[in-house]
């Protein structure tokens, strides 16, 4: 994964958290990456280039009047004024590079000296009847603070863990193999039906928490 900069744009080095989106059902976390780029402001520094993402190109997204300056894939965005750091992902990945796109994303973060990663991300309205919505605020999170995934400080602002997270779980721990630079699928796994319980392994989101975990403090909100 390489960056580029816009002619006399650099990158804040107090802008040391970084938000961005995992693909996911009514691309949620795009837009909600949108409304705040929007909301604050963030400047466009540049943009990032992968060879696992899709390329595609549009127009300004963020003008009612767009000017025709061009939108990429992978553009980076920051607000000084509130110390973050942005990405958008506005293609898929390539099929069956997800691990890929998550270590080369992973790299990046470290070389780049974020301290924090916030990854945005949404889930399957079918999926609600396995998760307690008894509390009326249906933010779910799991940070990389503890082996649980717990984070007090997430708990403070109302959210609770994702409650099916196990890192002990064999998809869970696959991830955790690969983003550790281990082997591919053992060949039980790749042929037997895959359960309940490897829906959130599977999703484009746990392979950025994986990665993002062997380096990096990550906290994910749902």
């Amino acid at each position: 994964m390489e960056f580029y900069a816009e002619e006399g744009k650099e990158s804040d080095h107090n802008c040391s958290t970084l938000i961005l989106p995992a693909l996911s059902i009514g691309n949620v976390g795009q837009l909600a990456v949108d409304l705040l780029i929007s909301s604050l402001k963030a400047e466009k520094i540049g943009y990032l280039d992968d060879p696992n993402i899709l390329p595609c190109v549009g127009n300004d997204a963020y003008w009612p009047s767009p000017p025709g300056d061009l939108t990429l894939p992978l553009e980076a965005y920051q607000s000084s004024s509130s110390a973050l750091s942005l990405v958008q992902q506005r293609s898929p990945v390539v099929k069956g590079m997800m691990v890929e796109y998550a270590k080369n994303l992973a790299n990046f973060v470290a070389s780049n000296g974020k301290k924090h990663v916030i990854i945005l991300s949404s889930l399957d309205f079918g999926r609600w009847h396995s998760i307690d919505v008894s509390s009326g605020l249906q933010i779910f999170y799991l940070s990389t603070t503890n082996m649980d995934g717990t984070d007090e400080d997430c708990e403070k602002l109302g959210w609770h863990r994702l409650q099916e997270y196990n890192p002990s779980q064999r998809m869970w721990k696959y991830l955790n193999n690969l983003a550790e630079g281990g082997s591919t699928m053992e060949e039980d796994l790749l042929f037997e039906d895959l359960g309940d319980e490897d829906y959130y392994p599977s999703l484009p989101f746990a392979a950025l928490f994986s990665c993002l975990k062997v380096i990096q403090n990550l906290c994910f909100g749902l």
